[in-house]
């Protein structure tokens, strides 16, 4: 099958049931439903730096309205084949004049909103409606970061991937008829980099008329469950990840204890999807869109300090 046929095929495919809506004990706190005709700067900040997440990624984040943009009622970040010459450093270490006045030029451009400085959460349910491009090279995310370094530099202090793919649509091999339709969920911690370790869980994505799915996370004090459309598919607890950190503290809680903030980002190219399916970065399909129809974060109404009354 040709391969343009197979992109086609896998975003064309029919659509399972809408998510359900939380429990009555989840109220809302926080919510952003893209109804104005721009990104909120009260809510979300745009990164601006040809970084590479220290990933390898090939783009620049950029805060052109090009690359990311509220229309009808949605937000599109856009990864565009678009050579940039920025910040070589994201603003967290462009302390160091050295490293302020460096540039660096990437050859595609895309955006990274975050609610850092805005907003951040400890425990909570987080749901977030996004569509997501496909392309070999592609890895969009919906994540979170700690508010503060609490407990050290990363991975020490922690990230939450709430969803995170790569290559949708392409085959899952050279030669494979069969489309990559993997949705990744994992915790980040241990110690600092590189001594750090991982948790997590994959799920197939289900399939969609209009490419639109509910992604959450239900964060307690005591465990992590990951859903897609309403459909848990993974369930981390503190025994584990603790025990994985510091197998001496295996119940601390430890580092997913303090507030988290929210990113959404689109990055093109990095370790994780060039070295998957048919490797490297296509350079068709571009621009490549990540559309967002809602951001919602609830609290557990009879339990906000530790959420586990809201346990399901």
């Amino acid at each position: 099958m040709p391969r343009a046929a197979l992109l086609v095929g896998w975003l064309l495919a029919a659509s399972a049931a809408p998510a359900a809506e939380p429990a009555g004990q989840w109220s809302l706190i926080w919510s952003d439903e893209f109804e104005g005709s721009r990104i909120d700067a009260e809510k979300w900040s745009l990164a601006d730096d040809c970084w590479g997440g220290g990933n390898a990624e090939r783009q620049c984040y950029t805060r052109n309205p090009a690359n990311a943009f509220v229309s009808d009622g949605r937000l599109s970040i856009t990864a565009r084949r678009d050579p940039h010459r920025g910040p070589a450093y994201p603003i967290e270490q462009r302390s160091d004049p050295a490293k302020s006045a460096a540039l660096a030029e990437k050859p595609f451009t895309s955006a990274r909103l975050s609610t850092k400085g805005h907003a951040a959460w400890r425990y909570g349910r987080f749901e977030i409606r996004a569509k997501l491009p496909p392309g070999q090279g592609s890895w969009p995310a919906i994540w979170m970061l700690p508010d503060q370094p609490h407990y050290g530099r990363w991975a020490a202090s922690g990230e939450i991937d709430i969803m995170e793919a790569v290559n949708l649509g392409t085959p899952r091999e050279p030669g494979s008829r069969q489309p990559e339709d993997s949705i990744l969920g994992t915790l980040h911690f241990g110690g600092e980099w590189p001594k750090n370790t991982q948790l997590g869980s994959t799920t197939t994505l289900p399939l969609s008329a209009d490419g639109f799915h509910t992604y959450a996370l239900e964060w307690s004090a005591d465990r992590m469950h990951w859903s897609i459309d309403g459909k848990r598919y993974a369930t981390i607890t503190a025994a584990d990840w603790s025990r994985k950190a510091n197998p001496d503290d295996p119940v601390s809680g430890k580092p997913f204890d303090q507030p988290f903030h929210l990113i959404l980002n689109l990055a093109i190219g990095g370790g994780l999807p060039e070295g998957r399916n048919l490797g490297g970065v296509a350079e068709t399909g571009f621009p490549r869109q990540m559309v967002v129809d809602w951001v919602r974060v609830y609290r557990c109404t009879v339990d906000p300090e530790t959420g586990k009354a809201c346990e399901q």
